[in-house]
This record gives C-alpha cells, structure tokens and sequence, in this order.
C-alpha cells in the first residue's frame, strides 16, 4: 500500500504508540497515510479505537513475523 510517511515504533508500548502516532499524523496534510510499524501487540485494539476516536480510517492492519503493520489516513 502506498504511504507518504513511515513511524516505527518497534519495541516501543503502549501508550507511547499511540502518542507518538498522533504526533506523526498531527504533522501531515489532510489525505496523506501514515504507515505504523510495531511489535506490541496491544496496538491492534488500539489503533482501531484511535482511528474511531480520532477520526482518522484506520484502512488496513496486518502482522507478520511478529511485527504489525497499520496504514492509517490523516482525516
């Protein structure tokens, strides 16, 4: 999937995760997808209550080989 911008947040947990996606997403345009990497698996829950709460669409999750992947769209 296309992204404008990467995080990488691995061996990073929660609730750092999820302040540190909101401060990359905060520094982007409208329209523009952020692409989330990570090894705690706890972002799975919440990166789709952050994307509800936020506003912003959480288009895609996957894992593999221990990391987890999210795409997710400035609002």
């Amino acid at each position: 999937m296309y992204f404008d911008k990467e995080l990488n947040v691995r061996n990073v947990s929660c609730p750092l995760l999820i302040v540190k996606t909101k401060k990359a997403l905060a520094d982007m345009f409208s329209g523009l997808v952020l692409k989330v990497i990570a090894t705690d698996s706890g972002l799975l829950k919440d990166m789709a209550a952050f994307s509800e709460q936020t506003g912003n669409p959480l288009l895609s999750s996957s894992e593999k080989n221990g990391e987890y992947i999210f795409f997710v769209q400035k609002k």
